[in-house]
Order: structure tokens, then C-alpha cells, then sequence
């Protein structure tokens, strides 16, 4: 029933998107894994692995672009919400090692080796288990979105307060992940993992199971994202955005709303996080930065706001636009047109490049409809 409704919903643009993820899932791995290096069509691991972080990205925009594009709540902290999903998965991947690591100890990670830990932390126990740790992928940053939502939401702190705020949210937690004696690894965070469900986590079939694995959850994120927009949910969703006072004046519990959306599209953060880990081979402190969450803005700003599909778009353009530029002479530039790319795009793309490439379509095939001359009066 609510795939039907969900297809019955889905507009074109959202059907191309679908065609475009479940095609790279498929065809990518493939040639990846059953085409020799010497084929053209050959896509080698470590692209596939990069594309692979650049659609964990794009599902961090749509999420951003649920509460943003559709409920008016700019939040300047959602890198929080994907870091603890991502520390989550590594705390998994971390117990999985067990006696291999440098140390041989088969209980404590080898950071806790070296700083003279004696016994693991209460908070590590059960994340030996897969279901355990996607569990806490999904947890840990709902739960925290729900008090933060909680207590502003309540408080009607609206606006560039409410900004202002998560992006404190996540300075402070970038402080505190920085501790060594929080127990998280930090400012090296958790890395050199082996195996994900028994699986060795470099091998190629691996690495394209994962790839292909992201693409699905993008699609599941897109539609979880859709499925809210398109219902009757969604329509108060949007009348927040617009006219919050009128929408409370109405009788609807302005709070309950926010808090629910935020709550869901933190949870679509964080497996964004989870998903990315095993990917990159890292999670350390430095994805809590808040710059990391202002990039996030930029993404779905440039893609097209209040689109999903743009938000995604947006990410995975300017990601790749990252690497190019950085890559060479320019790095040291990069920062500067990003800040230039914000800019021209607020004022000159306030659609984003989605939204604005299909204004233009529909406007090109718009047929004229200028009036035409009336006839000249008979004599």
C-alpha cells in the first residue's frame, strides 16, 4: 500500500532519479567486478569507492533539504547527526578486529591498548553485534535530534537562533570527541578496520557490495523524504515553512511537526554515516567541524532547495568538483570558490541548478502565447 501510493506520488523527475540509483547499482558494481582493467568500461575500485562517498553525501543533503527545503529549519549542525552515525559503524568495525590489531588484545581496540586502558567502557559493550550497531546508527542521532528538537522547538526558537545553536551542538561535540578520555580514539578516531560481517572490508566484491548498497539506501532515504512531502503531513510541514504563526494559529502543534522531521531526517544522517565509514576507512573527530555542516548547506543550495532530488545533485557536483580542483594548483583556492559558488548561486540561482535547468525547459517548451494580430475591419 504505501509503495503504491508512494509510486502514485512520484513525479518525473523523482521516477529519473529512482531509474538513475538502481542503474548504478547494478552496472557499476558489474563492471567493476566482471570487466578486465583493460576494457573502457572498466570502473576501478578506488572510483567506485570515491562515487560510493560522494551518494553518502547526497543522502546527507536530502536529509538537509527535509527539514530545510520543506520545513523552513536551517541547521547548521547536521554533520553531527552523520558523525555519530558514522562512529557508531566504527565502533563496529573496530570490535570485529579483536586480536589482529598491533596489540593482539582481544577485547580492547589498540587506541585503548596504548593509553593504558584496563577494561572496555560500558558504552562499547553490545557493538560486537551487527543488529546492536545498526541500531545505534539509528539511535544515537535520533535520540540526540529529539532532545535538542525537544527543548528549541518547544522554546519557538526559530530563525538564524536555531542556526546559531546547532552549529554550536556540533562544536561542542567536536570538543568533546577530541578527548582521549572520552574513549572514542580521539583526534585519530577509529580507523584500520578489517572485516564487516566476516567479509574483508578491502576486497573489490566488498567494496561493491557496498557501493551498491549505498545507492539502495539513497533511494529508500529519497523515498522516506517523498513519502513525507507528498502526504497530508507533508502539507503542514510546508505551511510551517511558510507561515508558522498561521499554522499554529490554525490548531496544529507547530513543535510536534518540527520535532518529527527533524527526528527522521537526523536518522537519515546518520546512516548516511554508517555507510560512509566503511567506505573511506576512517571516522575521526573532524566530521563534527561545522564547516563540514555549512558544505552541507552549499550542497543543497546549489542542487536546488526544497527538490530532494537537487539536494542530492547539488552534492554530488560539488564533491566532485572537490576532488578535481584539489587535487591540483588550486587547492589552495578551493575554499574561496566554494564561498564564490554560494554567493553566485543566492543571487543569480536562487532555484539552484535543478530547479533553475527546469524553469528553463518548461519555459522552452511553452508554447507562444502571444495574441495574435486581429484583422483588419472590412471596408
Amino acid at each position: 500500500m504505501i509503495t503504491r501510493f508512494l509510486l502514485q506520488k512520484m513525479d518525473r523527475r523523482g521516477g529519473i532519479f529512482l531509474a538513475i540509483l538502481l542503474g548504478l547499482a547494478v552496472l557499476v558494481p558489474l563492471s567493476n567486478l566482471l570487466l578486465p582493467a583493460s576494457s573502457p568500461f572498466h570502473v576501478p575500485t578506488s572510483t567506485m569507492s570515491l562515487w560510493g562517498k560522494y551518494l553518502c553525501y547526497a543522502l546527507l543533503a536530502v536529509s538537509l533539504d527535509l527539514v530545510w527545503g520543506y520545513c523552513g529549519i536551517l541547521s547548521l549542525g547536521h554533520g553531527a547527526f552523520f558523525a555519530l552515525g558514522g562512529y557508531a559503524m566504527g565502533m563496529y568495525l573496530m570490535r570485529q578486529i579483536g586480536s589482529r590489531g598491533v596489540y593482539g588484545n582481544p577485547i580492547l581496540p589498540d587506541f585503548m591498548v596504548f593509553l593504558n586502558w584496563q577494561e572496555l567502557p560500558w558504552y562499547w559493550y553490545g557493538f560486537s553485534s551487527f543488529p546492536f550497531a545498526m541500531l545505534m546508527v539509528l539511535a544515537v542521532p535520533g535520540l540526540l535530534a529529539f532532545v535538542f528538537g525537544w527543548f528549541a522547538f518547544r522554546s519557538r526558537v526559530t530563525g538564524v537562533y536555531l542556526s546559531i545553536i546547532t552549529q554550536a551542538l556540533t562544536y561542542a561535540l567536536l570538543l568533546a570527541f577530541f578527548r582521549n578520555d572520552m574513549g572514542f580514539g580521539g583526534n585519530n578516531g577509529l580507523t584500520d578496520f578489517k572485516d564487516i560481517l566476516g567479509f574483508n572490508i578491502q576486497a573489490q566484491a566488498t567494496r561493491a557490495a557496498l557501493f551498491s548498497l549505498t545507492c539502495v539506501m539513497l533511494a529508500v532515504g529519497f523515498l522516506i523524504a517523498r513519502g513525507i512531502v507528498v502526504s497530508k503531513l507533508g502539507k503542514v510541514v510546508i505551511a510551517i515553512r511558510d507561515a508558522e504563526s498561521r499554522t499554529r494559529f490554525l490548531g496544529y502543534r507547530v513543535d510536534r511537526f518540527k520535532l518529527f522531521v527533524f527526528t527522521v531526517s537526523a536518522c537519515m544522517a546518520g546512516v548516511a554515516g554508517a555507510l560512509y565509514v566503511p567506505q573511506v576507512g576512517i571516522i575521526n573527530p573532524s566530521e563534527f567541524a561545522p564547516a563540514n555542516s555549512i558544505e552541507t548547506v552549499i550542497w543543497v543550495a546549489v542542487g536546488g532547495r526544497g527538490t530532494l532530488v537537487g539536494a542530492a545533485l547539488g552534492a554530488v557536483v560539488v564533491n566532485w568538483a572537490k576532488t578535481v580542483f584539489t587535487s591540483g594548483f588550486m587547492a589552495p583556492y578551493w575554499l574561496f570558490a566554494l564561498g564564490g559558488l554560494f554567493v553566485v548561486v543566492t543571487l543569480f540561482l536562487p532555484k539552484g541548478i535543478l530547479g533553475t535547468a527546469e524553469a528553463l525547459w518548461a519555459r522552452r517548451r511553452k508554447p507562444d502565447q502571444t495574441p495574435a494580430a486581429e484583422p483588419a475591419p472590412a471596408e
